[in-house]
């Protein structure tokens, strides 16, 4: 059973920064490619960064030059180090997972709020 747990949510000023981690769990997690979504209320699912198992990085235009993902394959970890934070990256983040078989994200963590005041 696959299972990922995010973490290292919260309530942050603009201009700050903010760590999320997702631990990775019941998979060959360094063959997986791996993502950060976020949904804002009324608005849908985002694909925000993501990385695949070779490391290679995507950003969402929004985003560029202030977050940055990265994965430790000894720790099963994913991060998204996110600065320079805007009230309008305030959402819902959802850490996925998307094994080499699917070429889809398919595994889904619980996510973690992230809010962001002006």
């Amino acid at each position: 059973q696959v299972q990922l747990v995010e973490s290292g949510g919260g309530l942050v000023q603009a201009g700050g920064s903010l760590r999320l981690s997702c631990a990775v769990s019941g998979s060959i997690f360094s063959r997986n490619a791996m993502g950060w979504y976020r949904q804002a209320p009324g608005k849908q699912r985002e694909l925000v960064a993501g990385i695949t198992s070779g490391g290679s990085t995507n950003y969402a235009d929004s985003v560029k030059g202030r977050f940055t993902i990265s994965r430790d394959n000894a720790k099963n970890t994913v991060y998204l180090q996110m600065n320079s934070l805007k009230p309008e990256d305030t959402a819902v983040y959802y850490c996925a997972a998307s094994p080499a078989y699917s070429g889809e994200y398919i595994y889904w963590g619980q996510g973690t709020q992230v809010t962001v005041s002006s």
